[in-house]
Protein backbone atom coordinates (compact mmCIF):
# COMPACT_ATOMS: atom_id res chain seq x y z
CA UNK A 1 0.00 0.00 0.00
CA UNK A 2 1.33 3.39 -0.98
CA UNK A 3 -0.16 6.52 0.61
CA UNK A 4 0.08 9.71 -1.48
CA UNK A 5 -1.42 13.04 -0.39
CA UNK A 6 -3.13 14.84 -3.25
CA UNK A 7 -4.46 17.87 -1.33
CA UNK A 8 -4.51 18.92 2.30
CA UNK A 9 -6.12 21.81 4.17
CA UNK A 10 -7.05 22.28 7.81
CA UNK A 11 -10.35 20.42 7.34
CA UNK A 12 -9.87 18.35 4.15
CA UNK A 13 -7.52 15.56 3.16
CA UNK A 14 -7.44 13.96 -0.29
CA UNK A 15 -5.12 11.02 -0.84
CA UNK A 16 -4.46 7.94 -2.98
CA UNK A 17 -3.93 4.39 -1.74
CA UNK A 18 -2.06 2.58 -4.48
CA UNK A 19 -2.26 -1.18 -4.32
CA UNK A 20 -5.63 -1.39 -2.57
CA UNK A 21 -9.11 -2.33 -3.74
CA UNK A 22 -12.71 -2.03 -2.56
CA UNK A 23 -12.23 -4.56 0.24
CA UNK A 24 -9.88 -2.42 2.30
CA UNK A 25 -11.34 0.89 1.11
CA UNK A 26 -14.88 0.04 2.21
CA UNK A 27 -13.64 -1.02 5.63
CA UNK A 28 -11.59 2.17 6.00
CA UNK A 29 -14.47 4.37 4.84
CA UNK A 30 -16.78 2.72 7.37
CA UNK A 31 -14.35 3.48 10.19
CA UNK A 32 -13.77 7.03 8.95
CA UNK A 33 -17.46 7.98 8.98
CA UNK A 34 -17.60 6.85 12.61
CA UNK A 35 -14.49 8.81 13.65
CA UNK A 36 -14.93 11.89 15.80
CA UNK A 37 -15.32 15.11 13.81
CA UNK A 38 -15.64 13.50 10.38
CA UNK A 39 -18.31 15.16 8.26
CA UNK A 40 -17.59 13.32 5.00
CA UNK A 41 -15.53 10.28 4.09
CA UNK A 42 -15.65 8.78 0.63
CA UNK A 43 -13.50 7.23 -2.06
CA UNK A 44 -13.60 6.46 -5.76
CA UNK A 45 -11.76 4.18 -8.14
CA UNK A 46 -11.81 5.62 -11.65
CA UNK A 47 -11.03 2.37 -13.49
CA UNK A 48 -12.01 -1.05 -12.14
CA UNK A 49 -8.83 -2.79 -13.30
CA UNK A 50 -6.04 -0.25 -13.09
CA UNK A 51 -7.52 2.62 -11.05
CA UNK A 52 -6.14 3.63 -7.68
CA UNK A 53 -8.49 4.49 -4.82
CA UNK A 54 -8.75 8.22 -4.11
CA UNK A 55 -10.14 9.19 -0.71
CA UNK A 56 -11.53 12.48 0.53
CA UNK A 57 -12.04 13.23 4.22
CA UNK A 58 -13.71 16.41 5.48
CA UNK A 59 -13.80 17.20 9.16
CA UNK A 60 -15.14 19.79 11.55
CA UNK A 61 -13.32 20.46 14.81
CA UNK A 62 -10.55 17.93 14.25
CA UNK A 63 -7.65 17.44 11.88
CA UNK A 64 -8.25 15.01 9.00
CA UNK A 65 -4.98 13.17 9.62
CA UNK A 66 -5.98 12.63 13.25
CA UNK A 67 -9.31 11.18 12.13
CA UNK A 68 -7.52 8.93 9.63
CA UNK A 69 -5.13 7.65 12.32
CA UNK A 70 -8.08 6.98 14.65
CA UNK A 71 -9.94 5.07 11.92
CA UNK A 72 -6.86 3.00 11.06
CA UNK A 73 -6.29 2.15 14.73
CA UNK A 74 -9.92 1.02 15.08
CA UNK A 75 -9.66 -1.05 11.92
CA UNK A 76 -6.47 -2.69 13.16
CA UNK A 77 -8.12 -3.50 16.50
CA UNK A 78 -11.12 -5.09 14.76
CA UNK A 79 -8.83 -7.13 12.52
CA UNK A 80 -6.99 -8.51 15.55
CA UNK A 81 -10.29 -9.37 17.25
CA UNK A 82 -11.43 -11.16 14.09
CA UNK A 83 -8.15 -13.05 13.90
CA UNK A 84 -8.60 -14.22 17.52
CA UNK A 85 -12.14 -15.39 16.79
CA UNK A 86 -11.04 -17.36 13.73
CA UNK A 87 -8.13 -18.92 15.64
CA UNK A 88 -10.50 -20.13 18.35
CA UNK A 89 -12.61 -22.14 15.89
Amino acid sequence: MEFTVLEETKDTLKFKLAGENHTFCNALKTELVQAKGVVLASYKINHPLVGQPEFVIQTKGTEPRKALKEALANLKKKAKEFQKEVASL
